[in-house]
């Protein structure tokens, strides 16, 4: 694998110490151990990328690019305007090099004590001590200026080995927490769904229930409505019916009487009618030219032709004088019947008591069928209409009713709300379930910031007022981000993260409305890094959390795959 011994090199720890050798010393300033191969032979020096070149010993390091890939000036800065190729190691160089960039990565420092490294070829006796990348203070061998740099790799290493560690500790407790996480997360799912299951056997048991009181309601309805209405005396059934009988025979009298008045009156108009029509006929001049009138005596002539009206009926009219005379004068007196308070009318509709059991049901529901029939032709008062109010017995039904209706709308929603929230995603191994609706906040200016977990973003004022939303959660993505990281290990450092959408915050004035995006980055704890503001009320945040501990070794790791591909 190419670059392997330079990456084993520069990112283990275990390259700490680097190891003495003979080899190691024999090599000239500058040279990693990588490409100490070029230097080894005893008598000359071919140019790495240029292997018809050839040179000798003594031009190596004298200040002056002899090489055009430069190799010859591993430990000046004589070849720093070449172009760099990067990334480095002895398997870099190809034909398609030569005369374009510079075959070395750099300066190399050994810095015993610490981890070796390479600095640019312009850093080389510049005058500046890099110790953060040379702590031997071997690229200064010069003294340009008089700067010495002395070698401070002991108590750099020393501070860094104390760092990585506490690093190396914090990540550990990072990856355990996440994997709390997931577990968490895990045992909040399994809940949703065995809610979801239970919650779907509710459902149809509330569906069979809300079926079985429509149905006991209707049946409430219609019996209570087939109940004869007491009257305002408290008199007996029969006796009710017999004055309701007694009501609407008046009513239907009336209405005949009313009919057979208008029947008359009718007649006599068209008797009339008929009277002018004929005189019109007989002494109209029918050489007058009048097409119009023409028509309207040929039109009568037809109708004369078809025959008259029939006479009345003298039966007929005699049974009309009869139905129309007063009951008395009919030999019908309501008041016996209205009086019949020994008779309990009730037991006439309950004869079926006395049936088998088989029949009892049929006959009873077919005489509460007659009673709605009569109630709904106007034969027999309807309760509720005659008394403006329901019975307790229609009340307590849809009061039931009612109750299990709203039981299980309750649950339908609740059941829909469960399997959205099944469906959506909560990032890799569904951490992010466990931290949903979790808040933390940062103190930054004028403000506090906080950011809840799947929910929103929120800006705070330090001195009072109205808090500001910053955006709502949308989405997740995956952004390249190339951060420092501090000593303490805070930062987004360099590849691909996990980076949560915030969006449709509070109206920005004169701008759009406010969003977040919220770059993640592996921490032992919950903590929001930097705030700012990227461009107007467009806000970034930087936050460490363990919950995308996984993902982002995972993302370095397919980083560094496809470098040593790209290398390859």
């Amino acid at each position: 694998m190419r670059s392997a011994s330079l990456q084993a090199l520069l990112l283990s720890g275990a390259a700490i110490v680097p190891l003495a050798t003979a080899a190691e010393s024999s090599r000239p300033r500058g040279v990693g151990p990588e490409f100490a191969k070029f230097y080894k032979d005893p008598d000359h020096f071919t140019c790495i990328s240029n292997p018809s070149l050839q040179l000798s010993l003594s031009q190596i390091n004298d200040d002056y690019c002899d090489c055009p890939d430069g190799s010859d000036e591993p430990g000046t800065a004589a070849c720093s305007y070449l172009s760099p190729l990067s990334p480095h190691s002895a398997d870099d160089i190809t034909s398609d090099d030569i005369n374009t960039t510079i075959a070395l990565p750099g300066f190399y420092c050994k810095n015993k004590g610490h981890i070796p490294s390479y600095v640019p070829f312009t850093s080389v006796n510049d005058g500046i001590c890099d110790y953060q990348a040379c702590c031997d203070g071997s690229d200064e061998w010069e003294g340009v200026g008089g700067v010495k740099c002395p070698d401070k790799c002991k108590e750099i290493g020393k501070e860094w080995r104390a760092q990585d560690e506490q690093r190396q500790k914090s990540l550990s407790a990072a990856n355990r927490k996440r994997k709390e996480l997931v577990a968490e997360a895990a045992r909040l799912k399994k809940e949703v769904e065995d809610r979801i299951s239970t919650l779907g056997t509710q459902v149809e048991g509330h569906e069979i229930k809300v079926a079985n009181l429509q149905k006991e309601l209707a049946e409430t309805e219609r019996r209570e409505r087939s109940k004869v209405v007491k009257g305002p005396k408290g008199g007996d059934k029969a006796s009710e019916l017999a004055g309701l009988a007694r009501q609407r025979m008046d009513e239907l009298r009336e209405s005949l009487k009313r009919v057979r008045e208008e029947r008359d009156s009718t007649r006599e108009r068209v008797k009339q009618l008929e009277e002018v029509l004929s005189r019109f006929s007989e002494e109209y001049n029918p050489n007058f030219n009048d097409e119009g009138v023409k028509r309207a005596v040929k039109s009568w002539l037809d109708y004369a032709a078809s025959g008259k009206a029939p006479d009345t009926d003298a039966a007929r009219e005699r049974d009309l004088d009869q139905a129309l005379k007063a009951d008395s004068e009919n030999g019908l007196k309501w008041e016996d019947f209205e009086n019949l308070g020994q008779v309990e009318a009730e037991l006439v509709y309950q004869f079926e008591e006395l049936l088998p059991e088989p029949l009892r049901s049929w006959v009873d529901q077919k005489l509460r069928d007659a009673r709605v029939w009569l109630i709904e032709n106007g034969l027999l008062a309807d309760n509720k209409e005659a008394t403006g109010t329901e019975s307790k017995e229609v009340t307590e039904a849809k009061s039931r009713l009612s109750s299990a209706e709203k039981d299980l709308n309750n649950d339908r929603k609740d059941l829909e709300n469960h399997k959205s929230d099944l469906e959506k995603d909560y990032g890799e191994d569904g951490v992010f379930r466990a931290l949903k609706d979790q808040c933390i906040s940062q103190d930054s200016g004028e403000y506090t910031y906080e950011l809840c977990w799947m929910g929103k973003t929120t800006q705070k004022p330090k001195k009072g007022g109205a808090n500001t939303g910053m955006g709502n959660f949308a989405r997740f993505e995956t952004v390249t981000v190339d951060e420092d990281v501090s000593p303490d290990g805070k930062g987004l450092g360099s590849g691909e993260r996990i980076a949560l959408k915030y969006e449709n915050g509070q109206h920005c004035w004169n701008g759009p409305n406010r969003s977040t995006t919220v770059i993640l980055a592996c921490a032992e704890k919950d903590e929001i890094w930097k705030i700012r503001e990227e461009e107007k009320c467009v806000y970034r945040m930087e936050v460490g959390t363990p919950a995308v501990c996984k993902a982002q070794a995972q993302a370095q790791a397919a980083a560094q795959e496809k470098k040593v591909r790209d290398e390859l």
